[in-house]
């Protein structure tokens, strides 16, 4: 099976590619659907994706809700660590420290960041940088999701 940057690779480079592997990327998860993410960047340790202002993901004052935002925030954060991880590695969600900073009222840019060198040792727990940056620039959430780093196990021998 294609990885999920070659996936992305592809897709990208069609008329409405970006559409289509964003609603592919929210099957996987599905509660990542409830946000209508439109991934707009990808490559290893660096994910971005669009949050449309909407009715589906306001709040009681017409804002993009918090929780919105921080499913906004793990998916571009699951799709980074998808691009990002070496083949030897696997990695869950462990934790999540988030600031709301400003009012979300517009569509909204959710930025996972990291740095090639920290998928490298033998450290579980692995901060990924994530913000939410409204229209006209201002950082409306930030933060960090935690996750926990480990070896893949050793695949049992088929032939044994």
């Amino acid at each position: 099976m294609p990885s999920l940057l070659t996936l992305w690779n592809r897709a990208s480079s069609l008329p409405q590619g970006r559409r289509a592997f964003s609603l592919a990327f929210s099957q996987k998860a599905p509660y990542f659907a409830t946000v209508r993410p439109l991934f707009v960047e990808l490559r290893p340790n660096y994910a971005e994706l669009r949050i449309k202002k909407r009715r589906g993901v306001q709040n009681h004052i017409g804002t993009v809700h918090a929780i919105a935002l921080c499913n906004g925030l793990e998916a571009a954060m699951g799709a980074l660590a998808e691009v990002s991880i070496p083949s030897d590695k696997r990695w869950i969600p462990k934790g999540m420290d988030i600031s709301y900073t400003a009012k979300a009222d517009s569509d909204v840019r959710c930025i996972a960041e990291t740095d090639a060198s920290q998928w490298e040792g033998d450290d579980p727990d692995l901060p990924v940088r994530v913000k939410g940056v409204r229209k006209d620039g201002t950082v409306v959430v930030e933060g960090v999701i935690r996750l926990w780093v480990t070896a893949k196990p050793a695949r049992a021998d088929a032939a044994g």
